[in-house]
């Protein structure tokens, strides 16, 4: 590597002293802020917290042939039959009918199967039980299923969805549905409509569309019964398997002058189009400070291309510090959306940005005309690390990917089965290896790889060549793939890689990776080297496009993950820390590297390590313990392996 960076490291061990990390475990810490600020709930609860609701059009048009000698009704009752089995034990689910009573009547609408713990075989007799007769009294339905799913409880945070399915449009007219859709769609935070249109076309299909759209959802077309069971299963699952959220509840202001005080921790928030969320922090003068901001939409709701998320630091006294930027970069469908930002003490410590005193986190969102008006889920995750001890000299960044880049040699042979998890909380952890998947349309997939000082992460995720529906014209989708570091910043691949690529059911892959942990690497000025400057579980998002709904035969789409561990870990920063016992680099064949051949346990992943449930412990206020405990924390990291040494890093830390 360069001498100029090293020589450039060895004045920033000079410059700065102190402790290396503080660790602290235990719960998150309190939340500070204004003195009448109302009390924040213990904890925000996820998982538990998402329900669904089935309506179900049982008009008499549903009683009509559907084109294989079944009616629709028999069609629909075998759909919903297949839904239910593949719903997870005990996920809140209910039913609701219309036009089942009567001949006719706009006020024909019942719910025949609460919501609450699911019962297949009851779900199952219930819809058996529904013969097709009158009206369709869509707003209505959809107004009243609203009400039918339980409100989250004690400040939770989870995905309350209605899954529509009709032959056809509303008859009766008042309320209009795409209008009780909107107004839905604005109420509350994690309300989602998904429509399902069988056998539908013209104004019919576009009301349905009109109400997904406005509901925060996806319109699935249904030309046949196949497709309706398939369609069905997508939206029940991509229900049940949405984004596990986790932190302390906050509640950021509008104006800077009255944000709350943030400690290193986790924390939820929402956040409304076009809306700023302003917390504040104290920072000192010599840590590095790092804040990562997580949108979470509901899956495949409507976006711009240029919808964004700007997290940005800011110094109370003079104004901007530092800023990041990310958007969707396509039109398909919404995705959780991450944009992170470090407050790094300049090596000379001359920066306005680098004294000691109050700083403010910021959050905005960007979103364009008839992009997603709803509130997002927004998770935050802001951490301290302390600076070097006195005396250590670090390592010489390491900026360009090496053998790492995209000709780098991945693991082959036959893949092993794992089930990705649903965000940064619960990501399926990963070693060098080749795993196999299935993934939805508009689902992000999450897995961790633990990587340590001096080691890089670089993997691979191949789409399957599947089967395809038949389709008139031509229809594109897309996979991707991001990588990120232990604090969530995300990694563009400074153009040696490209996270996306078309899929259209044919095989396609997209290649991404990161440059090798080197402290130094924070003094770097390029986005895609300066955060990889501590080691931990990096993460990476796999995402498939919401138009592959109308491309693929199968429900769930395969992809396969070869992921490898580069170079050898280093115990720690230092220009001369000693390789790690036991622990060769994951280059070579036979090889292993950090992490190498784990599964891990994805419920058990969901709550390791500290506070927050990020797998990081949250560091201490500055103070001489803090430092006195840091000092034998230092020799505790040199010593450690990397599962003690680099998973357990600060929260926040890069």
């Amino acid at each position: 590597m360069r001498t100029g960076h090293h020589r450039r490291g060895a004045r920033a061990g000079t410059l700065i002293g102190g402790a290396l990390f503080a660790l602290v475990a235990g719960a998150l810490p309190a939340l500070a802020g204004p003195a009448d600020a109302p009390a924040a709930p213990a904890a925000a609860r996820s998982g538990g917290d998402s329900s669904l609701v089935m309506v179900l059009d049982s008009s008499g048009s549903m009683g009509d042939d559907d084109g294989t000698g079944h009616t629709r009704m028999e069609s629909a009752r075998a759909a919903v039959s297949t839904v239910v089995d593949g719903l997870p034990d005990g996920y809140p689910t209910g039913l609701r009918v219309y036009g089942a009573d009567r001949p006719r009547g706009c006020t024909d609408t019942r719910l025949v199967r609460p919501v609450q713990k699911l019962d297949r075989d009851a779900v199952k007799r219930a819809v058996e039980a529904v013969r097709p007769r009158g009206d369709t009294p869509i707003g209505l339905s959809l107004r009243k299923a609203a009400q039918d799913l339980p409100k989250p409880a004690d400040g939770a945070i989870g995905t309350r969805t209605i899954l529509l399915i009709s032959d056809g449009e509303d008859n009766c007219g008042a309320p209009p549905p795409c209008e009780v859709a909107e107004q839905l769609g604005k109420e509350g935070v994690g309300l989602r409509i998904d429509t399902v249109g069988f056998q539908v076309a013209g104004a019919a299909r576009e009301q349905l569309e009109c109400i997904a759209h406005a509901g925060n959802g996806r319109y699935y077309d249904a030309p046949d019964a196949e497709a309706l069971a398939r369609q069905l299963q997508r939206a029940a699952q991509l229900s049940a398997d949405g984004y596990r959220l986790k932190g302390r509840r906050v509640e950021g202001t509008a104006t800077a002058d009255r944000a709350p005080v943030l400690t290193p921790g986790q924390y939820l928030d929402t956040i409304g189009p076009g809306e700023k969320r302003y917390y504040a922090v104290d920072l000192d003068d010599a840590s590095t400070a790092d804040f990562a901001a997580t949108a979470v939409p509901q899956p495949g709701a409507a976006v711009d291309t240029f919808d964004a998320l700007t997290t940005r630091i800011e110094h109370t006294d003079h104004g901007y510090c530092e800023s990041n930027t990310e958007h969707f970069s396509q039109k398909e469908g919404a995705t959780p959306l991450t944009a992170a930002v470090a407050r790094i003490r300049s090596e000379g410590g001359t920066r306005t940005c680098d004294r000691a005193g109050r700083y403010r986190l910021v959050v905005e969102r960007e979103s364009k005309k008839g992009s997603d008006a709803a509130r997002w889920p927004l998770e935050l995750v802001y951490g301290v690390e302390e600076p070097l001890p006195e005396g250590v000299t670090p390592a010489q960044s390491e900026a360009e990917y090496g053998e790492g880049a995209t000709n780098a040699t991945l693991p082959t042979g036959d893949p092993r089965d794992v089930r990705g998890g649903t965000g940064f909380n619960d990501a399926q952890e990963l070693g060098r290896g080749v795993w196999r998947d299935r993934i939805l349309p508009s689902q992000t997939l999450w897995y961790k790889v633990p990587a340590g000082w001096g080691q890089q992460v670089v993997y691979d995720v191949e789409f399957a060549n599947e089967p395809t529906v038949g389709r008139t014209g031509t229809t594109y989708s897309y996979g991707a793939s991001r990588l990120y570091t232990p604090a969530r910043h995300p990694l563009g691949g400074g153009g040696e890689f490209n996270g996306s690529t078309m899929y259209d059911g044919s095989p396609a892959a997209v290649r991404m990776g990161g440059v090798p942990v080197a402290w130094t690497n924070r003094y770097e000025s390029r986005a895609d080297v300066q955060p990889v400057h501590i080691g931990g579980d990096f993460y990476i998002s796999v995402t498939l496009g919401a138009h592959a709904a109308e491309i693929a035969e199968n429900p769930e789409i395969g992809m396969v993950l070869r992921v490898a561990v580069l170079g050898e870990e280093r115990s720690g920063p230092g220009h001369d820390a000693p390789a790690v016992a036991g622990k060769p680099g994951g280059s070579g064949h036979g090889k292993k590297g950090a992490g190498a051949d784990k599964t891990g346990d994805s419920s058990a992943a969901a709550d390791s390590g500290g506070a927050g449930g990020a797998g990081w412990a949250v560091v201490a206020a500055a103070g001489a313990g803090a430092a006195a405990m840091a000092v034998v924390l230092a020799v505790f990291v040199y010593v450690r392996g990397r599962r003690g040494a680099v998973a357990r890093m600060t929260r926040g830390s890069a």
